[in-house]
């Protein structure tokens, strides 16, 4: 039987295992930039998967994610150590690493809604200035009150 909650605790438990571990013990010069967003852990807490994204070292940088997987490849086998450590699970989950797309999608979509203002702006400008074509209500009709 699946126990979601859980397995939700256990993922939390683990994200934060593992940003710590990055942060304080890893070394790795590859793993300065990188930032874990959030794990998810199988209902019967055998694998986790964890997401990660990586920064540039300036804004204008971009990101190296290549590097920071190979760090993180490099690096799963004492980060499980320090989950199996930290987490007191029966198994210790085996941990993959995948990229967050969220922060590249959160951009793209903040692009495309700037876009859609510009062009409401452009709408609403070109409809201040304009007139009904021919009369206001062109289906009234006059009265003959005789």
């Amino acid at each position: 039987m699946v126990d979601q909650a859980r397995a939700r605790r256990l993922a939390k438990r683990i994200s934060s295992i593992v940003a710590s571990a990055i942060e304080h013990e890893v070394k790795d010069p590859r793993l300065r930039f990188v930032t874990i967003t959030d794990a998810k852990v199988t209902g019967d807490l055998r694998e986790a998967t964890v997401y990660y994204t990586v920064m540039g070292e300036t804004l204008d940088v971009e990101p190296d994610y290549h590097e920071a997987a190979a760090g993180l490849e490099k690096a799963r086998g004492v980060l499980r150590s320090k989950v199996g450590a930290g987490t007191g699970v029966k198994f210790t989950p085996t941990l993959s690493f995948v990229l967050d797309k969220v922060p590249d999608v959160a951009r793209e979509m903040e692009d495309l809604l700037a876009k859609a203002r510009a062009a409401d702006d452009a709408v609403a400008k070109a409809a201040a200035n304009a007139t009904h074509a021919g009369e206001a209500d062109p289906y009234k009709a006059e009265r003959d009150d005789e």
